[in-house]
């Protein structure tokens, strides 16, 4: 067997872990979510690059989302909701983002890989992301982004269903489409 494969499989095998998520925390945050006037999303190094790719499929279902730091996004407000996501739980920036989000009294989702962190203790909502330790196979946080970025393009389509849209809606916001 090569690395490769190797690699591949033990990624793979990561994944059983998301079907031991609560389906009653994740329906909450959707609301949470559909319930915002915007919806702001943070996270630092891989984890942000995912952060990213979800804030553009919530534009992309017609919401008003932004990734925090952007020139373009608002100020936060009691009206809006922040999803941090941070597999430690101790991210220096998120950490801060928290604190200012709660100042104001933003609702505050935390997508972690426990709940033995700083983070998911400053957070309204929580989800918990459980994934294997690190590994040559898969080194630092690859099974944490893995998880989330797949854990977050699930939730994109629950976001759809509970909206009543489907792909030919979104295909309409997005740029490359039109």
């Amino acid at each position: 067997m090569t690395t490769l494969t190797e690699s591949f499989e033990y990624i793979l095998r990561n994944f059983e872990n998301l079907k031991e998520l609560d389906e009653g925390s994740v329906d909450k945050v959707c609301q949470i979510i559909l319930d915002s006037g915007n919806i702001f999303v943070y996270g630092v190094g891989r984890s942000g690059i995912v952060g990213r790719m979800f804030a553009m499929r919530l534009v992309q279902m017609g919401l008003q989302a932004y990734f925090v730091g952007e020139t373009i996004a608002p100020v936060v407000t009691e009206k809006d909701s922040v999803i941090l996501l941070s597999g430690t739980g101790e991210t220096q920036g998120a950490l801060l983002v928290a604190q200012i989000c709660r100042r104001v009294n933003a609702k505050i989702i935390s997508i972690t890989s426990s709940t033995d962190n700083s983070i998911y203790k400053a957070s309204d909502f929580n989800i918990v992301l459980r994934s294997n330790e690190s590994s040559d196979l898969a080194p630092l946080g690859t099974l944490f982004e893995i998880s989330c970025h797949v854990f977050l393009d699930s939730l994109v389509a629950q976001l759809m269903n509970v909206k009543g849209e489907n792909e030919a809606d979104l295909r309409k916001r997005h740029a490359i489409w039109l």
